[in-house]
């Protein structure tokens, strides 16, 4: 009966979906620059790597001020540092906005699913946030719920209304944006929303970050897919000063990009040194595989003893009747 068994899993066709993370950076206050470098690398990994989900860093469209500090201290703005968040602002996208349609006619042309961080503006307010793109074009975005630290003095935060979990016909794909990944109740919610690839776009290069993509894999039994930003101070205007230093070759974000099966296993990277492109091949079964002795929010929670609410409502500050 065994044998039977095993020969017939090995007649079962593979369910895989290949899979890319994008380890680049686009130039800082140049809109049209960062939109032709998205579309060349989305390309490229299509092209040259087979990618069927293509995913890349935060803030990649709008661009991440790692080293700038546009001269905030505590009860004080400066003119110069107001000039600085208007370059800024100019820089985002608007959603919906002619970046967003080209980048839902490539997902269109190429038939892909693209996750692509960029800086969001509405009002005078600007979202680091992941936009989603497939087939059809535009699937939503996510907003950055908790910007960290100093990324308070530029982006708003996000609400539950914006926690999107996207049916690719093959595999569920979600995204949480850089430090949002240590947010336990977070993660709790998108395990409940039975994520499968797990994109978390990121700047941080950590080599603790390493840990951190693993233990989600495990905790939620997924695939993670991590790209980084991989950023030189020469790819930065010439009057802009990082507090990493102004010698050209100074690395300013440091990459660090992975691939991790949901056992915790390194597929692919992490990626050092440079730019490029990350891709595996994902056996999708291996979820289940995965999901035999451990699934968060069914057979291994407890919740009689735990429960989360999640409000997924949108939270406006004006309201008319």
């Amino acid at each position: 009966m065994a044998t039977q068994q095993a020969a017939d899993a090995a007649r079962a066709p593979r369910r895989t979906v290949t899979a890319a993370v994008v380890q680049a950076a686009a130039p800082l206050f140049d809109k049209q620059a960062a939109l032709t470098r998205a579309d060349e690398l989305i390309r490229e990994a299509v092209a040259d790597h087979g990618a069927q989900v293509v995913v890349l860093p935060e803030a990649f469209l709008g661009g991440y001020p790692k080293g700038l500090d546009f001269d905030v201290t505590v009860g004080m703005r400066t003119p110069a540092g107001r000039e600085l968040f208007r370059r800024y602002h100019d820089a985002a996208i608007d959603v919906p906005g002619p970046e967003v349609g080209q980048l839902a006619g490539l997902a269109r042309e190429l038939d892909c699913h693209a996750v692509v961080g960029a800086v969001e503006r509405q009002g005078g307010t600007l979202y680091c946030v992941a936009l989603y793109f497939g087939p059809d074009g535009y699937l939503g975005l996510h907003r950055k719920l908790m910007p960290t630290a100093a990324e308070r003095y530029l982006w708003g935060q996000g609400d539950g209304s914006t926690l999107p979990v996207i049916d690719t016909g093959t595999a569920r794909l979600g995204a949480v944006i850089c430090w949002e990944n240590y947010m336990p109740l977070f993660r709790t919610a998108m395990y409940a929303k039975g994520v499968d690839l797990w994109c978390a776009p990121t700047v941080d290069d950590r080599d603790a970050w390493q840990a951190t993509m693993r233990h989600i894999a495990l905790e939620g039994r997924c695939f993670v897919l991590s790209a980084n930003q991989y950023l030189r101070r020469d790819g930065l205007p010439a009057d802009l000063h990082p507090t990493q230093g102004d010698a050209p070759d100074t690395v300013v974000i440091g990459g660090g990009s992975v691939i991790v099966s949901p056992l915790g296993e390194l597929l692919a990277g992490p990626l050092r040194n440079g730019e490029g492109i990350l891709s595996a091949e994902l056996d999708l079964d291996d979820l289940t595989r995965a999901r035999f002795d451990f699934d968060p929010t069914g057979h291994y929670a407890r919740p009689d003893i735990f429960t989360l609410h999640v409000d997924e409502s949108a939270h406006h500050s004006v309201t008319s009747d």
